[in-house]
């Protein structure tokens, strides 16, 4: 099989490559809010016909409790690995719309790169390996493995349904390991590929005051003010030094050894570039960790947004009746997001101010953190494909976000999952104006091609 004839393939074709992109961008497949239902349908409608074009067999719907799962196989290479191919072709909201400079659901081009809600998370990456499996059995008429596609509708809402999916159907599913086209490089400036993410997981908390809203002047001093309230809240949840102080929090934290914490340290990073380019400042944090091992391998509890009484413009002066905020934690192994969100009710309560009455709302889809061993075949080929294709050494790190998948497929089918993304964390996604480089595109179907004919050799 000739990796030469199927990058020749490519090459005759990038006009349809980028259509096939320009043409998934346009669906509006936004998980978490309903009224975007039709374009979750649409897309996955659109994905199974993509995989079926590229070649793959069995491509179809598949429905869950909530988003449906799109599946496809290529099972004809006897005696060769099985690699499952992740992605999902869910996106974040665009909002705020006003913040786009061009429409987020119509892909534009400026400065060699492709603005548009979900082009880096993860249709861009997604359609990195389709097109790479495209190519390999359009010039060969076969694939080096065989391949079993997994492509899920709700990785942006935690993927509450793709474990009882993956459970129900996991003889369907068994591989040697999992490929993801999800999980995004570190930097643009470096070939990394990610061994460990964090969990997550998340709840509401509604201070209650009075009944209903009340006059200042008339009722100040008389009542509790759930802004107060929730404010002390808050603010009991940390410590001075940064740590978290809600009892039991750290239990069964497994910290990192000195020797991996100096692989942290060695690996090239400019703290002050870094807090410049996103308008940040020094000083904050968990004391006694460094910037990169609070992001990465310590866990958090952040507050993601508040509300209570008035906000608009001018002066209204009243006790509101309620005021909440909303709190996620970012995990480490050795912690139960469950047992977590326990915790720090637990925490809540105990610490609640006299007057007030708690509402505690616990979010579905909670993440487990995973971790894969870098001596693993499959992570060993992908830093030697990077390497090669951008000719320095590929760097394992870490990611301070969540990907459910890890966890999941380790636990559902005793797999280990390789990430092997094409995005960059510094595409804008989630955020208006995300961008996929379209010089990743053609490196990344590049990197798949190689990645593909070499598994039986170098994994074996």
């Amino acid at each position: 099989m000739s990796e030469a004839a199927a990058l020749a393939w490519v090459a005759a074709r990038r006009d349809a490559v980028l259509q096939h992109l320009i043409d998934f961008v346009a669906i509006p497949s936004v998980s978490t809010d309903p009224a975007y239902s039709e374009g979750i349908a649409k897309a996955a409608a659109f994905l199974a016909g993509r995989l079926t074009e590229a070649g793959l067999e069995h491509a179809a719907v598949r429905p869950t409790e909530g988003h449906p799962v799109v599946t496809a196989d290529w099972l004809h290479a006897p005696g060769a690995p099985t690699l499952l191919v992740y992605g999902h072709y869910d996106v974040q909201p665009p909002d705020p719309a006003e913040a786009w400079t061009s429409p987020p659901f119509t892909a534009t081009i400026r400065n060699e790169r492709l603005y548009a809600r979900g082009v880096s998370d993860d249709k861009g990456p997604l359609m990195v390996a389709i097109t790479a499996i495209e190519a390999l059995l359009a010039t060969a008429g076969k694939l080096p493995v065989n391949i079993k596609i997994l492509v899920e509708g709700e990785e942006e809402m935690g993927s509450a349904n793709l474990e009882p999916f993956v459970a129900a159907h996991a003889d369907a599913l068994r591989a040697d390991f999992v490929l993801s086209a999800d999980g995004a490089m570190w930097r643009a400036d470096l070939p990394t590929v990610t061994v460990a993410s964090r969990g997550m997981c998340a709840l509401d908390v509604t201070v209650r005051g009075a009944a209903k809203d009340l006059h200042s002047g008339r009722h100040g001093g008389a009542v509790a003010n759930p802004i107060q309230a929730l404010a002390r809240l808050l603010a009991s949840l940390h410590r001075d030094d940064g740590a978290i102080a809600v009892e039991g929090f750290y239990d069964g934290v497994h910290t990192l050894s000195n020797s991996a914490r100096a692989e942290i340290a060695a690996i090239p990073f400019d703290e002050s570039a870094y807090l410049a380019s996103i308008g940040g400042m020094p000083g904050s944090g968990e004391a006694g960790w460094s910037l990169l091992e609070r992001n990465w391998i310590r866990p958090t509890l952040e507050f993601n947004g508040i509300a209570g009484g008035y906000a608009g413009a001018g002066r209204k002066t009243v006790i509101p009746a309620t005021a909440t905020a909303k709190i996620s934690c970012r995990l480490v192994p050795g912690q139960d997001p469950r047992e977590i969100l326990g915790l720090i009710e637990r925490h809540l309560e105990r610490h609640r101010p006299p007057g007030v009455t708690l509402d505690i709302y616990r979010h579905k889809g909670v993440s487990y953190p995973s971790v894969i061993a870098e001596d693993h075949p499959g992570l060993r080929l992908a830093m030697q494909v990077l390497a090669e294709l951008y000719g320095q050494p590929a760097r394992p790190v870490r990611m301070g976000a969540s990907i459910p998948i890890g966890e999941i497929f380790s636990r559902c089918l005793g797999i280990d999952t390789v990430f092997f993304s094409f995005s960059t964390a510094d595409e804008d996604y989630h955020a208006p104006n995300e961008f996929f480089r379209l010089a990743r595109l053609w490196e990344g179907v590049r990197a798949w091609i190689t990645y593909l004919g070499r598994v039986k050799h170098d994994t074996a």
